[in-house]
């Protein structure tokens, strides 16, 4: 049971402007404000040797089997991503662990002051939610004495909260189309806003991208003097096989070959496993002492779950996160890849109100017999009515929450139906939650 300190300290933390839940930008983004409060807290942020991911697609993956990895090879690992599944502590682990309420609720109180002494002056605006919660987790990865800190994007990259560190060394991940509201309209702009995380002198890995795309990444390494890795060029990976459990994956590396039993399914996680391991190699040969057998096993062991997750055998029902028409795309292809159809297909489907649902319904729709379309309890849920019309040709029904659309499904499909909970995270988390199987029974 939650504890009341901790509920206040998460309502403290959410009473700022949080644009997770609200994408307006007339606050704006301004990387001075973190500074200053970092700077306050004695710069928490450089007390440990980071890893920063950026992307659209792959990041949370790559930074979890990037930390396993780091755990395997022996170093205290910190790992901060967003948003979780279904406890905000997700975001902030260590060694897997998550903060524990009590950790959590004691470095509110302490950075409470100096975050309402930097909000009072306002000098560059005012501090908002992520920005808050990502100097709380660079406090309490300093205050642990972690050794490496993996650090994940929250949105763009140039003037996210995490882009105050100095890397050994950075990724990025695949990148699409999303949030142009913020990061632009065209693949080039959101590119360049990823780009961002790129450091004089700092090594770069790039998974396969468009050719728009890798040319603003290439560009803007060479302007700064950061060596970039592509996967494809440098790297290259192929999947040998998979299962239910599992898929074989080979990547040859800059250094070595690793063949793994990778325990996170979808077919784009091969490209992920790849990044991974072209940066554990780059730090290998900064001086870091990771070997061939630590990268095996980290990445063989990578927890990582609402990824392509399997919940429920017979019938059959997949967890996983996709909320872009690209990644729908992906989650669709996997489905046929790793599925061949025997029985009916039912898709439960809510989506946060930012996200081209027309995109992901043109994506997914083919596959599916059946439409539950439900609605988490984010306040940023889009409307189950504007969800359902995208889906003209299907038979749909609509469902007010994730439980009841899950439990609609289950009742609805034989055992050798499929059933997929996907389009947002937060629905994931939900439906894990209902089921109460997280960890269990999982490739992803």
């Amino acid at each position: 049971m939650t504890s009341l300190a901790y509920q206040k300290a998460l309502d403290y933390i959410y009473s700022f402007v949080d644009f997770e839940r609200n994408h307006r930008m007339q606050f704006g983004y301004d990387l001075r404000r973190v500074y200053e409060l970092l700077s306050l807290l004695v710069d928490p942020h450089l007390k440990a040797h980071t890893v920063h991911i950026a992307g659209s697609k792959g990041k949370g993956s790559t930074a979890a089997t990037v930390a396993s990895i780091l755990i395997a090879a022996g170093y205290k690992t910190g790992l901060y991503t967003s948003p979780h599944l279904i406890d905000f502590r997700e975001r902030i682990q260590i060694n897997g662990s998550p903060i524990t309420e009590e950790e959590f609720g004691n470095l509110v109180q302490e950075i409470r002051p100096v975050v309402e002494g930097v909000n009072k002056q306002a000098t560059y605006g005012r501090l908002t939610t992520f920005e808050v919660t990502t100097s709380l987790a660079f406090l309490y990865f300093a205050r642990k004495d972690v050794d490496f800190q993996v650090i994940e994007v929250g949105l763009g990259g140039r003037l996210d909260a995490t882009n105050v560190v100095r890397p050994e060394v950075s990724i990025i991940t695949n990148i699409s189309l999303e949030h142009t509201d913020v990061l632009g309209y065209t693949l080039p702009e959101i590119a360049r806003e990823k780009a961002g995380i790129i450091k004089a002198g700092v090594p770069v890995v790039s998974a396969p991208q468009r050719p728009e795309v890798e040319a603003v990444l290439e560009e803007s390494a060479s302007k700064v003097g950061a060596e970039l890795i592509e996967i494809g060029r440098d790297v290259s990976y192929e999947v040998l096989s998979h299962s239910l459990d599992w898929q074989t994956i080979l990547v040859k590396g800059m250094v070595d070959d690793y063949e793994l039993d990778f325990p996170l399914g979808g077919i784009w996680q091969a490209e992920n496993v790849a990044c991974a391991i072209a940066a554990a190699e780059i730090l290998k040969k900064k001086g870091f002492s990771i070997s061939r057998d630590s990268i095996l096993s980290g990445a063989s062991n990578t927890n990582w779950p609402g990824r392509f997750q399997i919940i429920n055998r017979r019938p059959l029902v997949i967890v996983d996160g996709a909320h872009s028409p690209y990644s729908a795309h992906l989650l669709r292809l996997s489905l046929e890849s790793y599925f061949p159809r025997k029985g009916k297909a039912f898709l439960v489907i809510g989506c946060s109100s930012d996200k081209d649902i027309g995109g992901i319904a043109r994506e997914l729709g083919p596959y599916f017999d059946y439409v539950l379309v439900t609605r988490s309890r984010h306040p940023r849920a889009m409307p189950e009515d504007l969800i359902a019309r995208e889906f003209p040709t299907a038979v749909v029904e609509k469902m007010p929450a994730v439980a009841d659309a899950l439990g609609r499904s289950l009742l609805l499909a034989q055992e050798d139906g499929i059933i997929c909970v996907t389009g947002s995270l937060y629905v994931v988390g939900e439906a894990l939650e209902a089921t109460k199987t997280i960890g269990r029974s999982q490739t992803g």
